[in-house]
C-alpha cells in the first residue's frame, strides 16, 4: 500500500495515499480500534453544513480570502452530499469531545480544497478558523438530531397516528367488551379504544416538538469553554443564521454558550420525549398483540394481515411480528434513555465529554423508532381488520353488563345476578330473568350494549 507523509504537532505520520484525511485522523484510527459504530450520514452532513457556514462568515470578516472560502465551501458541499463518506473512517468510541472527528472533517475539507485551489488550505488555521471542537461538535450534534426528528420521526409517527385515526372513525360504532386489570369490564366501542392510542401519539408528538425548541439553540461561537476566545464578536450568531438559512430550520444562537458546551441537557430533554413516545408505542403494540391473540384460543377481536409464515413447524400460523418488532424497538429506546441520562450527567466543569455516545444513542433511538413506526403502520395497521362475530360474542357473554342494572337493582342484587350467571354459564339477561329482578322489556332496554358507551342521559 502506497502512503504519503502527513504532519501534525506530534510529528510525521504515514497516511494511505488514496485517502484524504491527515495525521490526526490516522492517529485516531490507530489508537481507537473499539467497536464498529461509525458516525452516521446525518451527522457528517451536519458537520459539512457547520464548516461551510463558518467559512462563509470568516470570509465576511476578512479572515479568509474569497478563493479559500469558495474552495472550503465546495469541499464542505461534498461532505454534505456524501461524496466523501469513505474518508470519514473513525469510530464513535474515541475522545469524548469528538475532537478527532472534527479534525477528520477539517483535514478532509482542507485536502480537497487545497487540491482544487492549487495552494495549501490548512485544516486548523483555515477550515477550523474561529472554531473549536468543543463548539463545532455540539452544534453539529443538534443540527443532525433536529433534521432526523423533523424529517424521519415526526412524519412516521404522524402517519401512524393518522392511520389509527381513520380506523377509529371506521369502527366508531362497533361496540366491544372493555377490559381492566386484564379482566372483563363494561363496553366501549372499538373506535373509542383506538382513540386512546391516537391521543397518546398526539401528546407524544407535541412533547417531541416542545423538546426541539431547546435543541434548536446552537453552541457555535463558544470555542473552547464558552467565552468565544479566538472568534470574532458575533461570529457564532452569524454562523447560526447562515445554518438556519441553509437548512430552512429556525436555529437560534444559544443564550448561554457555557451551558451549551458543559452540558447536553437539551438532548437529554428531547430523548425523554422520544422515550415517552416509545412508552406509548409499546402500550399500543401490546394491545394489538392481546386483541389479535387466537385465532381460536385467544380474544381474536383483531385480524392481522398475513405477511409471512409464523412458524417453521406449525402450518398456517400468523404471528404479530410487526407489533413484536415495534415492542423491541420501544424497549431499546427506553434503555437508551438511561444511557443518554447518565452520559448527560457527565458534564465536568466546562465540557461534557460524552458527546459521541450521546449523539450515537439519540440518533439510534430516533432512527429506530421512525422506521419501526413506518413498518408497523404499513405492514400491520393498514391491513388490520376486526372480527365482528368474536367482538359481539364477548359482549353478549360478559358478566359486567350487570353494571348497567345497578342503578335500578343496587350493587348487592347485581352481584347475585353476576354470580348466578357465572355459576350456571348464563348471560346476565338470563340470570336476571331467573331471579326476577326486572321484567324482560326493561332488561332489553338496560342491557343494550350501545346504551353503555356514554354517560347515561338524564330523564
Amino acid at each position: 500500500m502506497s502512503t504519503r507523509l502527513e504532519h501534525d504537532s506530534l510529528g510525521p505520520v504515514e497516511v494511505p495515499a488514496e485517502r484524504f484525511w491527515g495525521a490526526q485522523t490516522q492517529r485516531s484510527l490507530a489508537n481507537f480500534q473499539i467497536g464498529h459504530e461509525r458516525w452516521p450520514r446525518t451527522f457528517l452532513r451536519a458537520l459539512g453544513i457547520v464548516k461551510r457556514s463558518a467559512a462563509i462568515v470568516n470570509a465576511k470578516r476578512g479572515l479568509l480570502s474569497p478563493e479559500v472560502r469558495d474552495a472550503i465551501v465546495a469541499a464542505a458541499d461534498q461532505v454534505i452530499d456524501g461524496s466523501l463518506d469513505d474518508h470519514f473512517p473513525l469510530v464513535i468510541w474515541q475522545t469524548g469531545s469528538g475532537t478527532q472527528t472534527n479534525m477528520n472533517a477539517n483535514e478532509v475539507i482542507a485536502f480537497v480544497a487545497s487540491r482544487a485551489l492549487g495552494q495549501p488550505v490548512h485544516p486548523n488555521d483555515d477550515v477550523n478558523r474561529s472554531q473549536s471542537s468543543n463548539d463545532v461538535m455540539p452544534t453539529a450534534m443538534h443540527l443532525a438530531v433536529v433534521e432526523d426528528v423533523r424529517l424521519k420521526l415526526l412524519p412516521a409517527v404522524l402517519a401512524l397516528k393518522n392511520r389509527l385515526t381513520g380506523k377509529s372513525i371506521e369502527w366508531q360504532n362497533v361496540v366491544k367488551l372493555g377490559r381492566t386489570h386484564g379482566m372483563d369490564a363494561v363496553p366501549l366501542t372499538v373506535g373509542q379504544e383506538l382513540s386512546a392510542w391516537v391521543s397518546q401519539l398526539d401528546h407524544g408528538l407535541q412533547a417531541v416538538r416542545n423538546g426541539l425548541a431547546h435543541v434548536q439553540e446552537l453552541a457555535i461561537g463558544g470555542t473552547a469553554v464558552g467565552t468565544g476566545l479566538n472568534a470574532p464578536v458575533k461570529f457564532g450568531d452569524d454562523v447560526v443564521w447562515e445554518i438556519a438559512g441553509y437548512t430552512q430550520i429556525r436555529f437560534v444562537p444559544t443564550p448561554n454558550r457555557f451551558e451549551a458546551l458543559s452540558s447536553h441537557d437539551a438532548l437529554v430533554e428531547l430523548h425523554g420525549a422520544v422515550k415517552r413516545l416509545a412508552v406509548s408505542l409499546l402500550k399500543i403494540s401490546n394491545d394489538v398483540r392481546i386483541l389479535a391473540s387466537g385465532p381460536r384460543g385467544g380474544l381474536a377481536e383483531f385480524v392481522l394481515p398475513t405477511n409471512e409464515p409464523g412458524s417453521s413447524i406449525m402450518p398456517g400460523k400468523v404471528n404479530p411480528t410487526q407489533a413484536e418488532a415495534l415492542a423491541m424497538v420501544a424497549m431499546r429506546v427506553m434503555g437508551n434513555d438511561v444511557t443518554v441520562s447518565v452520559a448527560g450527567s457527565q458534564g465536568l466543569l466546562q465540557l461534557n465529554a460524552c458527546k459521541p455516545l450521546i449523539l450515537h444513542t439519540v440518533l439510534e433511538s430516533v432512527g429506530l423508532l421512525a422506521e419501526a413506526c413506518a413498518s408497523f403502520d404499513t405492514h400491520c395497521i393498514a391491513g388490520l381488520q376486526i372480527n365482528r362475530e368474536a367482538i359481539a360474542r364477548h359482549v353478549e357473554r360478559s358478566l359486567m353488563l350487570v353494571t348497567a342494572l345497578t342503578p335500578r337493582i343496587g350493587y348487592a342484587r347485581g352481584a347475585e345476578v353476576a354470580k348466578l350467571a357465572e355459576a350456571n354459564d348464563l348471560t346476565i339477561r338470563e340470570a336476571a330473568l331467573q331471579l326476577g329482578v326486572l321484567d324482560a322489556a326493561t332488561l332489553d332496554e338496560l342491557l343494550a350494549p350501545e346504551r353503555m358507551i356514554a354517560p347515561v342521559t338524564e330523564p
